[in-house]
């Protein structure tokens, strides 16, 4: 699992920033061609405590703003929901990457 931002950063370090409320994240994009329009998710993000969060998914933010209102009607809905996810900060997986993390420690 490639995490963009924890470089250099070990377990303790990690747990450290989750606790003073940093957190794994994941932005939405989409892009149309012709009339099919496809819905991904970026890489997972590590966001340090008191670190912005929208900044980092402004890229997938613009790819949509560009590609992804083509296709109907998926685009558009796609889009709107796309753009809201982003400028919330992305969707908070943390839960879901330390419970796959343990999972492969464990093992």
């Amino acid at each position: 699992m490639i995490i963009k931002g924890i470089e250099n950063m070990d377990g303790g370090n990690i747990m450290s920033q989750i606790q003073q409320g940093g957190k794994f994240v994941i932005y939405t994009y989409c892009f149309s061609v012709v009339l099919m329009t496809f819905r991904r998710s970026s890489g997972i993000y590590f966001i340090k405590a008191g670190e912005g969060s929208v900044k980092k998914g402004l890229k997938y933010t613009l790819l949509t703003f560009l590609v992804g209102w083509w296709g109907i009607p998926w685009g558009p809905i796609y889009s709107i929901g796309a753009f809201v996810t982003n400028f919330k900060g992305g969707k908070d997986v943390t839960n879901e990457v330390l419970a796959a993390l343990s999972n492969q420690n464990a093992s």
